[in-house]
């Protein structure tokens, strides 16, 4: 295996509750090494152009409106396999199905409200990255 690259971002629900220490606590248990990160407040635009692809589905405006109701911590992890053991450690997108042990199984309250966001692809962890980070915020 290779090492690459993914992203991800604790949402506002994992900020507000003062969950950003322990989740990056268990991000680095995991064996990823932080190249990037920051303490961001998306925008309306942001959000939107964000989660475009999702523009036709009927959460879309509830998503946008929960993700610019405070700040985000956007990060770019780096591991063999990153995506792939990245999308294990935070667990399925409904807390309740997530295993014992995940971000989401212990962090998240709802489906909707899941803490935490990781990259589907090596492609989409490239764009969302690209997104939030500028080369010069990579290390």
């Amino acid at each position: 295996m290779t090492t690459n690259r993914t992203f991800t971002m604790l949402k506002p629900d994992s900020v507000e509750k003062g969950n950003i220490g322990a989740i990056l606590e268990k991000i680095n248990a995991a064996g990823f090494r932080i190249v990037a990160l920051k303490l961001t407040q998306m925008t309306g635009r942001d959000a939107k152009a964000f989660y475009a692809v999702h523009k036709e589905r009927p959460f879309y405006g509830e998503l946008v409106e929960y993700m610019t109701r405070g700040p985000v911590v956007a990060a770019i992890l780096e591991k063999s396999n990153a995506v792939e053991d990245f999308r294990a450690l935070i667990g399925a997108t409904n807390p309740e199905e997530a295993a014992e042990g995940t971000i989401r199984k212990l962090f998240a309250t709802s489906i909707s409200e899941n803490a935490v966001h990781g990259s589907d692809s090596d492609e989409n962890a490239a764009i969302e990255g690209a997104f939030h980070f500028s080369e010069r915020e990579m290390y």
